[in-house]
């Protein structure tokens, strides 16, 4: 009687045994993978530009812009993106404008003409899409369409859709403000770094309205 008893007991003893290896296991997987999600989602985080430098000059914004507007706003066959084509350009001068060459641009927009995308032209530009997503987060928005109000001849109101430049200064007209032209100055507030931007201050309580 003990001998079967014994007999029993141990099958019922391996199965538990087996059982707690497969939860085990199962428990192990699950931890694993999870530990692996996390580390993903870490690398995801951390995988964004933190700084910039931005030293476009006025010259090709302007070069740049009027090519993307003209072409929208003639509605050629072929239009640019001036984003695209800064990108590409801080490509070629190595993030630095004050070695912008004209010939750069003129050649690139004969690229663009002869049916080359600028996927085929900057595939082999190891820093394009870091230079796009830069130039996009601070300028993306400032040229599109938009709509705007016209009064008519007999006084009623319509809007009319345009492609242009679209951003505007943050100040209301006839209202004063000071202006204090700090762009490029050295600050160390947090880390040291370059001020990118101008600070101006209102009429009204020296209200602050943008840097």
């Amino acid at each position: 009687m003990y001998i079967k008893s014994f007999k029993i007991n141990k099958k019922i003893f391996l199965l538990v045994i087996i059982l707690i290896i497969l939860l085990s296991s199962i428990a192990i997987f699950y931890s694993f993978a999870n530990d692996l999600e996390d580390s993903k989602s870490t690398e995801e985080k951390k995988d964004f530009i933190k700084w910039v430098d931005f030293n476009v000059s006025s010259e090709v914004l302007n070069l740049t812009a009027k090519l993307d507007i003209d072409s929208h706003k003639k509605e050629e066959e072929i239009t640019y993106n001036w984003i695209e084509m800064l990108a590409y350009l801080a490509c070629k001068n190595g993030g630095n404008f004050k070695n912008f060459k004209t010939q750069d641009l003129t050649n690139l927009v004969e690229e663009i003409k002869m049916g080359k995308t600028i996927k085929e032209l900057t595939q082999n530009m190891k820093f394009y899409n870091y230079y796009y997503e830069s130039y996009h987060a601070i300028l993306g928005g400032f040229i599109g369409n938009y709509s705007i109000e016209v009064v008519d001849k007999d006084g009623s109101k319509t809007y009319e859709e345009k492609y242009g430049l679209k951003a505007f200064l943050p100040i209301a007209k006839n209202y004063a403000f000071s202006h204090y032209d700090d762009f490029g100055n050295s600050r160390s507030y947090g880390f040291k770094r370059t001020h990118l931007g101008n600070d101006l201050m209102g009429s009204i309580r020296n209200t602050y309205y943008c840097s």
